[in-house]
């Protein structure tokens, strides 16, 4: 990817932060998903073979949630740090420490709005646990990509990127 501003550019010091705590908060958002729907779709804790296998998952292929995460993460820059101009943090933090405390809350905070609707949760169910075929995983990360676009009132477009939704 070619770099259009400077190397300590604000945003791309944030997209750094946001790439290197992947792999934590996307393992975070399938335990927090796998109890939610066990929490609200099996309040009696009946166990059948659903739950017996969502409680046996063990997460380790995350790569179907990466563009989701992107997404996710490209939204946060759009929303917060839109401006790229050089800020003081006044506190004495780094950067770095900063937009990871901002990022891993906001992340957190929206798993946690996103977990209230039923198809957000089956879809992540679906990328992760029950493992779909290649064309049935393209499939759902497109129908995650429209509720995220919906969910944040934004257009998500291919060349243009982030837009806001009319």
């Amino acid at each position: 990817m070619q770099r259009k501003f400077f190397p300590l550019d604000k945003n791309y010091i944030l997209e750094q932060v946001q790439l290197l705590l992947q792999d934590d908060l996307l393992r975070y958002l399938v335990d927090f998903v796998k109890v939610e729907y066990l929490l609200h779709h099996n309040p009696l804790g009946l166990v059948d073979e659903t739950v017996q296998r969502i409680r046996q998952h063990q997460t380790d292929n995350l790569g179907p949630l990466y563009e989701f995460y992107i997404t996710l993460a490209g939204i946060f820059r759009y929303r917060y740090y839109r401006n790229n101009q050089l800020s003081f943090i006044f506190s004495g933090e780094e950067p770095d420490a900063v937009y990871r405390r901002e990022w891993t809350t906001a992340f957190k905070s929206w798993i946690k709005e996103m977990c209230r609707h039923r198809q957000f949760i089956m879809g992540i169910l679906e990328l992760t646990v029950f493992y779909p075929s290649e064309y049935e995983a393209r499939f759902i990360g497109n129908r995650l990509r429209s509720f995220v676009a919906t969910f944040f009132e934004v257009k998500i477009h291919p060349q243009k990127g982030i837009l806001k939704s009319a």
